[in-house]
């Protein structure tokens, strides 16, 4: 497999150019198009995404490891299908819309000011993950460890406690409607 390493790659169409097989090592890819790509058995390893489409991207047996994603669409992804050995992702400012991390091991992981509606986390490990300031409008959390999970800052969240881990997670006081909303309880 060819290795790639640190390069940036800046305004590159790979719908048209198609993306290399290989390993990526600490490459920077800004302003890139990956939509609809197939991209299962590549390896991205210390690699940035900064204002990229990602759209419905193939990830079969995809190593991502310590991936940053600052800016990007990236909807329809499906991160379970990655490979899940040392998978490290983080999020800045993304649309994850209909995204899924069913089963998928992201402890610690960030979600910062990301739109993550209609996401699914069902039984994935998010033990310390942190989503400041993210929407999480119609997201499925079952079966979910979001223990010590930081949801302070976070929107439009629906847990229900009797399915998910949520001990020590963090919540403001206006989240907690989140939480009780099973109940069809009238927080003022």
């Amino acid at each position: 497999m060819q290795l790639y390493q640190d390069q940036q790659y800046q305004n590159i169409d790979y719908t048209i150019e198609g993306l290399p097989k290989g390993e990526y090592e600490a490459c920077h890819f800004l302003h890139c198009n990956f939509s609809n790509l197939d991209i299962g058995g590549y390896v991205f390893i210390d690699c940035i995404f900064e204002q990229s489409n990602l759209s419905l991207l193939k990830l079969n047996n995809t190593i991502l490891r310590d991936i940053q994603f600052n800016g990007c669409k990236m909807i329809g992804l499906q991160f379970g299908d990655a490979n899940d050995f040392g998978l490290a992702v983080q999020f800045e400012g993304c649309i994850l819309t209909n995204a899924s991390f069913y089963k998928t091991k992201l402890k610690k992981t960030k979600f910062i000011d990301s739109k993550l509606n209609e996401v699914d986390f069902t039984e994935s490990d998010l033990a310390a993950a942190v989503f400041t300031n993210s929407d999480l409008s119609n997201a499925i959390f079952s079966f979910t460890n979001l223990e010590q999970v930081d949801f302070r800052g976070a929107i439009h969240y629906a847990i229900d406690p009797e399915n998910n881990k949520i001990k020590k997670s963090k919540h403001n006081l206006t989240g907690l409607e989140g939480l009780l909303l099973k109940y069809n309880l009238i927080v003022d």
